[in-house]
């Protein structure tokens, strides 16, 4: 490629990406060579100021239409904006709690390290949401995985962390073989990498050979992925993860990683396998295999919950919490409905801040007392009832209480299940089920903050950093507001995701 076309492309479609990028070099740069004594909380301002930035640069594009260059290896199209914005608010919110972050076994040593990693590991997720090619998806899904590797054991004195790390590495190093597996099978059937193109190609596919090829593909790169996802029953390695890594890396993995392991599910699944005729030449095999989709869903969404009833520390609690979470998902996913990026979309949304909002609360509670124990949340009504009643919200909206927008979340993927031609009315009672499960233990945690007295009688006040504080406002606003007013979000995919589905064909 010559310097020529190089230049033709429209590079502007890449400019969140080259934000991000531009602040990970100069990060990197300045933990290089500023003196030991300068605090490296300075570069986690500029990496906050970096997402700002990038946020207002999404913002600019989003009325841009369809567009791809690098021969079609990268799209803006809606999905990526919108999935994009997701993670970069994400991203911001978790910077946030990173630069308060404090403990005898934190990020003190490492704390530059942790800022480059983490906007490496954003923009693997970044190039993920606008992949229209195996290739670029597989390089954004590795940037991706082994900045999160990395971080999950950047606290090397700590045992927990090392095992937890050793764990995520070898669990996501099996599970990268697979997919990268399953998807040779795919380059091999249609000799091409370019997601458009082999959805042309695998329409009008007959050989029954090439079909059952395609069937293992299907479920090698379903299994690969549902690593990422942390669906049972690959979801082995989530609650250690959780539970040794940082709290700020907790909640990276909890939301970015997270919603970067849908994005990549639907790009290729959709994209590909809603196009593969089975022999009867009218099912898409992705229809025709939603049975097993949604056993898969069934059995997260039951053993995250029912697995969470028995755990005492909020860390381990909030990684089952989050396996059962993506086995709702996952009912969105199965149900296949004409509502199903809508869902899938507003549930990460609501799931960013309900989410983020509990895990800054876990944060202050844990760096105070030096513990993860549930019983550290004793008496924090009484200690500081702002705190309190903030992590009621969050609670009652990762349950799905009505008034939050985990309620909406919740409400959608259950309608968007029942209004498909046959219902998944089984699908749906499960769900209902898992989430009565889910009361016990989170009504569990309500009832330490509000009803238990402290361990040792102590009540003395709660301090609050700055950035902290604007976490805890802003996940607690969002979580309320889109509970009552769930048509903002809405209006913002009212005409978006059209784009989308007419680039799946």
């Amino acid at each position: 490629m010559d310097l020529e076309t190089l230049l033709s492309f429209d590079w502007g479609l890449m400019a969140p990406e080259f934000i991000i990028l531009i602040a990970t070099v100069i990060l990197t740069l300045l933990d290089l060579f500023l003196p030991k004594k300068v605090d490296r909380k300075l570069l986690g301002w500029l990496g906050f100021a970096s997402v700002l930035l990038a946020i207002a640069a999404l913002t600019g594009l989003l009325d841009n239409p369809l567009g791809s260059i690098l021969h079609d290896t990268f799209r803006l199209d809606a999905f990526a904006k919108a999935f994009k914005l997701l993670l970069l608010v994400g991203s911001a919110l978790v910077l946030l709690l990173a630069i308060d972050y404090e403990s005898k076994e934190g990020l003190t040593e490492y704390r530059g390290e942790f800022y480059y990693l983490f906007l490496t590991g954003l923009l693997g997720a970044m190039i993920m949401s606008s992949s229209g090619d195996l290739i670029t998806l597989f390089v954004g899904l590795e940037t991706l995985s082994i900045s999160s590797y990395i971080l999950a054991g950047l606290r090397k004195k700590n045992l927990k962390s090392n095992e937890s790390a050793m764990k995520y590495v070898i669990n996501g190093s099996i599970s990268t073989a697979i997919t990268l597996f399953g998807m040779s099978y795919l380059y091999g059937i249609t000799g091409s990498t370019n997601l458009k193109e082999m959805s042309d190609m695998l329409m009008s596919i007959s050989d029954s050979q090439h079909i059952y090829l395609l069937g293992l593909a299907f479920f090698m790169v379903f299994v690969g992925l549902s690593f990422k996802l942390a669906s049972v029953p690959f979801h082995m390695w989530a609650p250690d993860v959780y539970e040794g890594a940082a709290t700020p890396v907790t909640a990276f993995l909890s939301v970015v990683s997270k919603i970067a392991g849908f994005v990549i599910l639907i790009r290729v699944m959709v994209s590909i396998f809603a196009s593969v005729p089975m022999e009867d030449g009218t099912t898409p095999m992705l229809f025709a295999l939603q049975d097993f989709i949604g056993f898969l869903a069934a059995v997260t969404m039951i053993l995250g919950n029912v697995v969470a009833l028995r755990q005492r520390n909020i860390k381990r609690m909030f990684a089952y919490s989050s396996i059962a979470h993506a086995g709702y998902l996952l009912v969105a996913f199965t149900a296949m409905s004409y509502v199903m990026f809508d869902s899938i979309w507003f549930y990460m949304l609501a799931y960013v801040f309900m989410n983020l909002g509990a895990f800054a609360i876990i944060q202050l509670v844990t760096m105070k007392t030096g513990s993860e124990d549930i019983s550290e949340f004793a008496g924090l009504y009484r200690r500081s009832p702002i705190l309190a009643v903030t992590m009621g919200v969050f609670i009652l909206s990762l349950a799905g209480i009505p008034g939050t927008a985990g309620f909406i979340g919740k409400l959608n993927i259950f309608l968007g299940a029942l209004m498909v031609n046959p219902s998944h009315y089984v699908l749906a009672s499960i769900m209902i089920g898992a989430t009565v499960i889910s009361y016990f233990y989170y009504f569990g945690i309500l009832s330490q903050v509000f009803f238990r007295p402290t361990a040792t009688g102590e009540e003395t006040k709660v301090k609050v950093p700055v950035g902290t504080t604007v976490v805890i406002i802003l996940c607690a606003a969002a979580t309320i507001l889109f509970g009552v007013m769930p048509q903002l979000a809405f209006d913002f995919l009212q005409t978006n995701f059209e784009q989308f589905i007419d680039f799946m064909g």
